[in-house]
Order: C-alpha cells, then structure tokens, then sequence
C-alpha cells in the first residue's frame, strides 16, 4: 500500500475534527482615521498610512493606530497576510514635527528632573511597542515603499518581514540631523535586516539618502519596481501565493525567524523543535504531503483558519 492511500483515511470528515466554520471570527472592525485598512483578497489585508497632505508624517493618531490594527490583524482570523503601503506622492516624512515639539515642551519644562526623565523613557518605549506590533504580529507583512521613507518610517518598515520599493523610493535615518539618536528600532533593526555594520554606521552618522539600487545591493529591499503600481500588484500576488499556503506553516515560519533572529543558532533550533512537536501533528501537514503528491491537482489544499 502506497504513503498516499494510507494517507487518504486520514483525511476523511471522520478524521479532520477541525471545523472551518467553528474556527472563523467575525468580521473584526478596523475604524481609522490615519490608516486605510482594507480586505485586499481573502485573507489579505492592505494597511495603508493614510495621511497624504501631511506626507504621511506620523502623528500620534497613526502611531497609536498602528499599534491597534497590528494587534487586531495578529487575532483576525481572516488575516493571513499583510501588505503596508501609502497613499499619496511618499511613503513618509518621519514623524510629525508637531508631536516632536509636544516632547520638547516638557524637556524645557522646570518640572522636576527626574519626574521628566520617567515621562520621557515611558513615552519612548510606549511608541517602540507600537512599532514592534508589527513583528510580533504572527501574520507576515509585506512592506511597499515608494518615493521617500524618512526617519520614523525607516523605523517602521525594519519591522516588516518583506519589503519591495519603487526606483524612485529613497531612504534617509534622518535624526542626527535633528540633534537626537534613532530610538524607536532602526539602530537596533537595521544592522540585522542589512547585515554590514559599517552601511549602516554610514547611513545613521550622516543621515545621507539611500537610493533603491542601494537600498536593494544591501538587501533593505528585495525587489524593486518601476512604478508603484507594478509594485502594489507584485506584493499582492505575493500575499496571496503566501496566504495560500498553511497558516500553521507560515505563521510557524515567521515566528521561528523572529524568534532566531534575536538568540543563537541552538536556542533557535530548540525553539522550532519546542513548536513542531506540536504543529507537525496538524492536519495541515497531511493536506499539503496529499496536495504535493496528487499531480493532477494544480490547486492548492484549503486550509482552517488559525
């Protein structure tokens, strides 16, 4: 008898418990003002800053929608994958000069020192986490860049699992020119996604531009496209071969990456040995070896959500 007709049994209704149906959530809102969120296919949602007059400047009303909609998506059911983008003639300016002068109303306050230096730490870390949503959201996120990604938005897209940019995209870790360090994840992100201290020195002491021909040699990009529209519809097919696939494997992926990328190569094999004593006893697993042998089936096995 053949692995495959051992197999089949398996995968009967008797067998896959699991109900699709029990496992799908409600339609989970995504109300913002800053963002555009927006179901681009099943399974894929589009997050796109969504303040084109003000050049997609991150104000607070962004950062702490950035925080909400990643921790929503991380839940969502419906959500496999995520592409961030922008709207508008940029990807973003940085932060919002507005919000950087509110902080410096209470640095030249004459509050007491050290009541202002606690203000300031749980200020920061607050705005880290909002950005480190992002990472922790189990779905992987794809992130599209055109034209300039300034300061808080280097910060942002160093949280994204896979990012494309247009030929015209340019990147700039701005905040030495503003008189402070980088302190929301790109001086800690950016020498792990690029992989050359001395780039990224380079880049964060002089605060000069990165083109996209750069920007992709290094490896800050994957891939990059002559217009944002080739872009968008790249990113797109992506998300959906992506969400095609088991949300047990890709979500195991991606955090197994994550989880490496911060520990050494032992922990990080013990980790995913940790989470494949479980996740290799999926359903999912006997779909895809069913799907992978079966060659006169050129559609992908569905998968329940997760």
């Amino acid at each position: 008898m053949s692995f495959t007709t051992k197999l089949r049994p398996l995968l009967s209704p008797r067998f896959m418990t699991t109900s699709t149906t029990r496992l799908m959530s409600d339609t989970t809102a995504y109300n913002c003002k800053a963002l555009n969120v927006t179901q681009a296919a099943p399974f894929v949602f589009n997050v796109e800053l969504n303040r084109p007059n003000k050049m997609n400047a991150l104000n607070k009303a962004m950062w702490e929608e950035v925080g909400e909609v990643f921790t929503k998506l991380d839940r969502d059911q419906e959500c496999r994958v995520v592409v961030l983008s922008a709207a508008g003639k940029m990807f973003s300016s940085g932060i919002d000069l507005s919000d950087l002068s509110q902080l410096a109303s209470v640095v030249y306050s004459e509050d007491d020192i050290a009541r202002k230096s606690m203000f300031m730490y749980q200020n920061i870390r607050h705005l880290q986490d909002l950005f480190t949503t992002i990472e922790k959201c189990k779905k992987p996120v794809i992130g599209c860049v055109h034209n300039a990604c300034v300061g808080a938005g280097v910060d942002l897209i160093t949280t994204t699992d896979i990012r494309l940019c247009t030929t015209d995209a340019w990147f700039c870790v701005k905040e030495v020119d503003m008189g402070l360090a980088a302190d929301v994840g790109t001086l800690q992100r950016l020498p792990k996604v690029i992989g050359s201290q001395s780039v990224v020195s380079d880049l964060c002491l002089t605060a000069r531009r990165m083109g996209s021909e750069e920007a992709e040699r290094c490896g800050l990009v994957s891939t990059v496209f002559q217009t944002k529209e080739e872009m968008m519809n790249a990113a797109m097919d992506m998300a959906t071969m992506i969400a095609a696939k088991s949300p047990v494997a890709v979500q195991g992926t991606k955090m197994n990456l994550v989880y490496s990328r911060e520990h050494s190569v032992e922990e990080g094999l013990d980790q995913v040995a940790k989470w494949n004593m479980t996740m290799l006893q999926s359903e999912d697993l006997m779909k895809s070896a069913m799907a992978a042998m079966d060659k006169s089936n050129t559609e992908p096995p569905e998968f329940a959500n997760l």
